[in-house]
C-alpha cells in the first residue's frame, strides 16, 4: 500500500480533539497539564490508550452502557486499542489529547471508529469542529498553530488572540478579560498557579518556547479555578519522549527594523513626550535537548535561552537619554517518571530570574547628541526560580488521585551607587516642564530618580485533586492550599525625600495641605517622605466538589460548588484580614442538540471571587510613613554628583508654606480602625448562553452572549465621622456603599469606647463648611458581551479565524485598578477616597464596544507558507475628573498632581473664583456646577493592529530548518490609547491637557526566528 494511502487511512480513523460526540463521557477541565479520552464501545471491551511518545499504556472496561473514559493524561499523541478476551482488535486509532479537554471516541466492535459519517475529516486529520462536552468558553492554541501565525512571543500575545482579551492600561501591563481590571487574572504553568500576588498585574513565566500548549478561558470556568474574577492562562510546557531530539533556535529583532515613534505634542506646541529617538534591539539563543534518561520510564526535556536586550531612550521632555542593557540566561526543564503503567511522578523546573543595567545621560535632543559627563546608575532585578512536584495516580479503572507541591518565587530589587548620597529630584511636566526647558534641560538631583526597593515574593502551593466515575456522575473534588510571602522594604534615597518641582497653575491656586499658595511664590517644591517595611503572609485555601452528570446521552449537566478561605497577616503574623466560608456555586450544561456532534447549545452560571493581595497588608498592616510638605522653590544650584562627578542643578529650597500634610500615615498601633472587621470579599456573578454549528467538515461557526456583574468592591474609603462627629481621616480597608465596622473612641466623638457599625451608604463622612454626614455610592460594574465567532480549520493548506464582539462595560469602578487616572495600588486607588470619586455611573476604562479579530494561515507548498493577524478595536471612553464638588469647601483631588485624589464628574461652570459684580469675592457657596458622567467627553479613536509573516522551510527529508520573518504593528499606526482625565486645575480652570494622550500604540517592528531541530 502507498504510503500516502496509509496516512489518508489513519486520518479518516485519528481523532483530534474529539469527534462523534454523541455520548454521555464527561468532559474533564483539568487545572493542571492533562486531558482525557472518553467515548462509546462494545460493553465489556477493554480500552487502551498508549502514549505515542513514552508507550505508557492504560486501560479501562467498558460499561454496561458501553461508555468508557481515561481521565488524566498528559497532553499528546495517543493510540486507542480495543482488545477483547485478551486479543486486540482491529487497527490503533490515533487521536491528540488537548490542554483541559476531552477527546471523544467512539468504537464499533470492529475497533475502528464507529460512525464514519460523524466524522469530520479535515486534510489528513479528524477534527472535532464542536464540542459538546464543554460548558466554558475557551480558546486553545498550540505551539504548531503559533509557529503559522505573527503572534509575539509571549504568553500574553497568546491570550489577546481569544477574544474579548484586550491589553489594559500600557502604565500597568496585564490584560482585561471580558471588562475586568488586569489584576484580576490567573495564570498557571503545569498546574502551578504563578499569579503576581503582591499587585496581581503580573506572572512569572518560562521561555517561550518550553510551552507546548495554551488554553484560555474567559469564562465559566470550572470549579476547581479560582481567586479569578477576570480570566485564565492555562499552559502546558514540552515534555520528553523515548526519542532523542534537540535544536536550537535564534531570535533577532535589530533596532534597524523598527520604525521611529512619533513625538507628541500639545494644543499650544510644547513638547508632551518625545519618543523620535528612541529605540531598541533584541537577540536570543535557545537550545533545547529531550530523551529517554530510561527508555520506557524516565524522561527530561531540558532548554536554555540567553538574551541580550539593548535600548536608548529619552525622557518625555527630551532632556535626557537612557542606555539600558540586559544580558540574561533563562531556563526551564521536565521530567517525567512512569512509575508504573498507572503512576507517574512529574517535575518542573524554570527560571525568569534576570538583571538590567541602566545607565542616565543628559540629552541635547536637537543634535542627538548624549553628554559627555558620567552616567547614572542603576540596577533592576526581577524573576525567580520556580518548580514544582506532580504525583497522578490511577486506582482501578474509575478512581485518579492527584497531589502537587510546588513553589513560586519572584524578586523586585532596584539600588543604584547613588542611594545613599543623593535625594531624588523631579519635576512635574504639565506646570514646571516649560521653565525646565527654558533652564536648558538640566539634570536635577544626583539620583537617576527611583525608590530604594528590596522585594521578594514566594508562594508555597500544596493541591489534592480526585476523580471517581460513578455511572452517569464523574465526581471530582479537591483541596488547594497557598502560602504566599512579601518580603518588601521601600523608601526614598538619599535623605528619604522625593522633591518634585511644581509651577503656579492659577492666581488662587490652593495646595493640597489646604494652604493658599502664598502671592509671589510661582514655583515650589512638594517634599515627600515615604518608607514602609515587612514580611506579610497570606493563606488562602479552598475545597471543591463537583458532579458532571449525564443526564441523558445528549445531555450533560455540570453542577460544583467551591469554599474558599483568605487570611492576610500583619507583619507581626495576627490575621489582618480574613474572610472564610466564600462559597461559589456554578453550573453549567451542553446540550447535543442533534445527537451527532455537530450543533450544540450550551450556557453557564456561577459566582468567582477575588483575594486580597499583599501590597494592601504591606501597606495597611505594617504601617507606612508618607508626608508631603511644601516649600517655595527659591531657584536652583550647581552641584557635583558625588559619585559621577558630573555637574547637576539643586533646588533651593525656601519657607516652608502651610503644615505638613500627614492625611496619609498609616499607623501600625491599632488594626482596629485600618480594616472592617466584617469585611466581605469582592466577587463577580458570570451568565453566560451560546450556541455552536459545523457548516460543514471545515467551517463551524457559534455566537454566545456573557454577563457579568461585580456588586460590591474592597479599597481604603475616607471615614471623618464614624460616630457623625468629625474626628481625624481614617483610611480603613472595607467595603463601600456597605456596613462597616470599626473601634470607636470618645476622642472621635463617640459616646463610648467600643465597636461601632455603620452604613457606609449613609455616613461616615461629614462635609467640609457644609457639615453634612453623607455615605458612598453603590459599587457597582457589569458588563455584556455578544460574541460571534467563524472557524475553519488547518488542513495541512489553510486556516482561518474570524471573530467580533460587541461589549459594554460600566459601573462607576473599574475594579481594583484606576486606570482612568493611572493609580495601579491594587485595592487601594482613590475610588472611594471621597463619596465624589463614584457618585456617577457610566462608561469603564476598558469598554472597547467594538472588538474584531482575524487570523489566518496559508501554505504554497512546502517551502512557503504566510500568516497573519488583524485587531480592530474601538476605542475607549474619555472621562473628565474635576476637583470639587457641590456644597463642600474641599478639594476631592489633588489641584497639584493629576493623578492624586481621584476626581468628581462635577466640574464648576459659574461663580467659581473671583468677585461678584459688587466686588464681593465668589464663596464656595456660590458656585454653580455641571454634572458629566462617565463617558461624556468621547471616545479615544480606533485602533488597527495588522501583524504578517512568512516563513521558508527547507524542502530536505529529515532536516527541519526554518526561518521566519514577522512583521509587528505592519501599517505603523501608532493612535493613542490613554489620555489624561484631569479636567480641572482649579475649579473652573480647564487643564490645557486634558483629553492629550498619555501612551500610544508600540510602532512597527520585525522579528526574524530561526531554528533548526535534529
Amino acid at each position: 500500500m502507498k504510503a500516502s494511502h496509509t496516512r489518508f487511512r489513519r486520518a479518516a480513523l485519528s481523532i483530534a480533539l474529539g469527534a462523534c460526540l454523541s455520548t454521555m463521557a464527561p468532559m474533564v477541565l483539568a487545572q493542571s497539564a492533562t486531558g482525557s479520552v472518553a467515548g462509546r464501545a462494545s460493553a465489556g471491551d477493554q480500552v487502551q490508550v498508549t502514549n505515542v511518545a513514552t508507550g505508557a499504556t492504560r486501560n479501562v472496561t467498558a460499561g454496561a452502557d458501553g461508555t468508557y473514559r481515561l481521565g488524566s493524561l498528559q497532553v499528546g499523541s495517543y493510540n486507542v486499542q480495543v482488545i477483547r478476551n485478551g486479543q486486540t482488535v482491529g487497527e490503533p486509532v490515533p487521536v491528540a489529547v488537548s490542554l483541559g479537554g476531552t477527546t471523544t471516541v467512539n468504537l464499533g466492535s470492529g475497533g475502528g471508529v464507529a460512525d464514519m459519517a460523524a466524522v469530520t475529516v479535515v486534510g489528513d486529520r479528524v477534527v472535532n469542529r464542536v464540542d459538546v462536552k464543554s460548558t466554558e468558553t475557551a480558546t486553545n492554541v498550540t505551539r504548531e498553530e503559533i509557529s503559522r501565525l505573527p503572534v509575539d512571543q509571549s504568553l500574553s500575545s497568546v491570550a489577546m488572540l481569544a477574544p474579548g482579551v484586550i491589553g489594559g492600561n500600557s502604565s500597568f501591563g496585564g490584560m482585561s478579560f471580558g471588562g475586568s481590571s488586569v489584576a484580576e487574572n490567573s495564570v498557571f504553568i503545569n498546574g502551578l498557579n504563578v499569579t503576581d500576588f503582591y499587585r496581581r498585574q503580573s506572572f512569572s513565566t518560562a521561555p517561550f518556547a518550553f510551552f507546548q500548549e495554551f488554553q484560555v478561558k474567559t469564562g465559566g470556568y470550572s470549579v476547581e479555578f479560582g481567586r479569578s474574577t477576570g480570566g485564565v492562562i492555562n499552559a502546558v510546557s514540552r515534555s520528553g519522549s523515548n526519542e532523542f531530539d534537540a535544536g536550537v533556535e535564534f531570535t533577532f529583532e535589530p533596532s534597524a527594523w523598527q520604525s521611529s515613534g512619533d513625538d507628541q505634542f500639545y494644543a499650544d506646541g510644547s513638547v508632551n513626550v518625545r519618543a523620535s529617538h528612541d529605540r531598541s534591539s533584541f537577540t536570543k539563543a535557545n537550545v533545547w535537548a529531550s530523551g529517554p534518561i530510561v527508555r520506557d520510564r524516565l524522561f527530561m526535556f531540558a532548554m536554555y535561552e540567553q538574551r541580550e536586550n539593548t535600548s536608548g531612550f529619552t525622557n518625555a521632555g527630551g532632556s535626557s537619554w537612557s542606555e539600558r542593557e540586559g544580558s540574561n540566561g533563562f531556563w526551564g526543564t521536565k521530567v517525567d517518571w512512569v512509575l508504573s503503567d498507572n503512576h507517574l511522578l512529574e517535575l518542573l523546573a524554570f527560571s525568569d530570574e534576570g538583571d538590567t543595567d541602566t545607565a542616565l545621560y543628559t540629552y541635547d535632543f536637537a543634535s542627538r547628541t548624549v553628554g559627555d559627563a558620567p552616567p547614572s546608575q542603576s540596577t533592576a532585578s526581577s524573576g525567580g526560580k520556580s518548580g514544582s512536584v506532580t504525583y497522578t495516580g490511577h486506582f482501578g479503572e474509575n478512581f485518579t488521585a492527584k497531589a502537587m507541591y510546588g513553589i513560586n518565587r519572584s524578586s523586585s530589587f532596584l539600588r543604584s551607587p547613588q542611594d545613599a548620597l543623593c535625594s531624588w529630584v523631579t519635576y512635574n511636566n504639565a506646570s514646571y516642564g516649560a521653565v525646565y526647558r527654558g533652564m536648558g534641560s538640566p539634570s536635577l538631583g544626583c539620583h537617576p530618580g527611583s525608590n530604594v526597593v528590596s522585594h521578594e515574593d514566594e508562594r508555597k502551593a500544596k493541591r489534592l485533586d480526585f476523580e471517581w466515575a460513578v455511572g452517569d456522575h464523574l465526581l471530582r473534588f479537591g483541596w488547594d492550599h497557598e502560602l504566599m510571602t512579601t518580603d518588601r522594604v521601600t523608601f526614598y534615597p538619599g535623605d528619604g525625600v522625593q522633591y518634585t518641582a511644581y509651577g503656579r497653575t492659577s492666581a488662587t491656586q490652593v495646595l493640597d495641605n489646604g494652604t493658599p499658595l502664598p502671592a509671589g511664590v510661582n514655583a515650589f517644591l512638594m517634599a515627600r517622605e515615604r518608607a514602609d517595611g515587612g514580611v506579610f503572609d497570606i493563606e488562602a485555601s479552598a475545597y471543591y466538589l463537583e458532579d458532571v452528570w449525564s443526564v441523558t446521552p445528549n445531555l450533560l449537566v455540570n453542577l460544583g460548588l467551591r469554599v474558599d478561605t483568605f487570611d492576610n497577616k500583619t507583619a507581626a503574623g495576627a490575621s489582618f484580614i480574613e474572610m472564610d466560608n466564600l462559597v461559589s456555586p456554578r453550573f453549567g450544561f451542553s446540550w447535543d442538540m442533534k445527537g451527532d456532534g455537530s450543533t450544540k447549545l450550551f450556557g453557564n452560571l456561577g459566582r468567582y471571587y477575588m483575594p486580597v493581595t499583599s501590597i494592601i497588608s504591606y501597606n495597611f498592616a505594617g504601617g507606612l510613613l508618607d508626608e508631603r510638605t511644601f516649600y517655595a522653590l527659591n531657584g536652583w544650584s550647581a552641584a557635583t554628583n558625588p559619585v559621577t562627578g558630573a555637574p547637576y542643578m539643586a533646588p533651593v529650597i525656601g519657607q516652608q508654606i502651610g503644615a505638613v500634610d500627614d492625611q496619609f500615615n498609616i499607623s501600625v498601633r491599632d488594626y482596629r480602625q485600618s480594616v472592617d472587621q466584617d469585611i466581605d470579599a469582592v466577587y463577580q456573578d458570570e451568565a453566560i448562553v451560546g450556541f455552536q454549528t459545523m457548516i460543514n467538515q471545515a467551517w463551524s461557526w457559534g455566537v454566545n452572549a456573557t454577563y457579568r456583574r461585580m456588586p460590591n468592591a474592597l479599597d481604603d474609603v475616607r471615614i471623618n465621622a464614624l460616630c457623625g462627629v468629625r474626628h481625624g481621616t481614617l483610611w480603613p480597608i472595607a467595603n463601600p456603599g456597605d456596613e462597616l465596622t470599626l473601634w470607636g473612641t470618645t476622642a472621635m466623638g463617640c459616646a463610648q469606647d467600643g465597636w461601632v457599625t455603620i452604613d457606609t451608604a449613609k455616613e461616615g463622612y461629614i462635609t467640609v463648611g457644609s457639615n453634612r454626614v453623607i455615605g458612598y455610592s453603590k459599587p457597582k460594574r457589569t458588563y455584556t458581551g455578544v460574541e460571534f465567532q467563524i472557524d475553519r480549520a488547518w488542513d495541512e493548506k489553510w486556516a482561518f479565524n474570524a471573530s467580533y464582539l460587541w461589549s459594554k462595560s460600566e459601573g462607576n469602578h473599574e475594579g481594583p485598578v484606576n486606570s482612568d487616572t493611572n493609580y495601579g495600588d491594587t485595592g487601594m486607588v482613590q475610588h472611594w477616597d471621597h463619596p465624589a470619586n463614584n457618585d456617577r455611573y457610566g462608561d469603564l476604562f476598558n469598554d472597547r464596544r467594538h472588538q474584531i479579530k482575524l487570523r489566518g494561515s496559508y501554505r504554497f507548498n512546502e517551502m512557503w507558507s504566510v500568516g497573519g493577524t488583524v485587531t480592530a478595536l474601538s476605542g475607549g471612553p474619555i472621562t473628565a475628573f474635576g476637583v470639587t464638588w457641590p456644597d463642600e469647601n474641599f478639594a476631592v483631588a489633588s489641584y497639584t498632581s493629576e493623578g492624586s485624589g481621584g476626581g468628581t464628574g462635577w466640574l464648576c461652570v459659574a461663580r467659581c473664583s473671583g468677585n461678584d459684580p459688587n466686588g464681593v469675592p465668589y464663596t464656595w457657596q456660590d458656585r454653580v456646577y455641571e454634572r458629566t458622567e462617565r463617558g461624556a467627553f468621547g471616545r479615544m479613536p480606533w485602533t488597527y493592529n495588522v501583524g504578517a509573516n512568512v516563513t521558508w522551510e527547507l524542502p530536505v527529508d529529515g532536516i527541519d530548518l526554518k526561518a521566519r520573518l514577522s512583521v509587528y504593528n505592519l501599517l505603523n499606526d501608532q493612535e493613542v490609547i490613554n489620555v489624561r482625565a484631569r479636567y480641572e486645575g482649579n475649579p473652573n480652570e480647564r487643564r490645557p491637557t486634558f483629553g492629550t494622550g498619555t501612551r500610544w500604540q508600540s510602532p512597527r517592528y520585525a522579528q526574524l526566528v530561526v531554528s533548526w531541530n535534529f
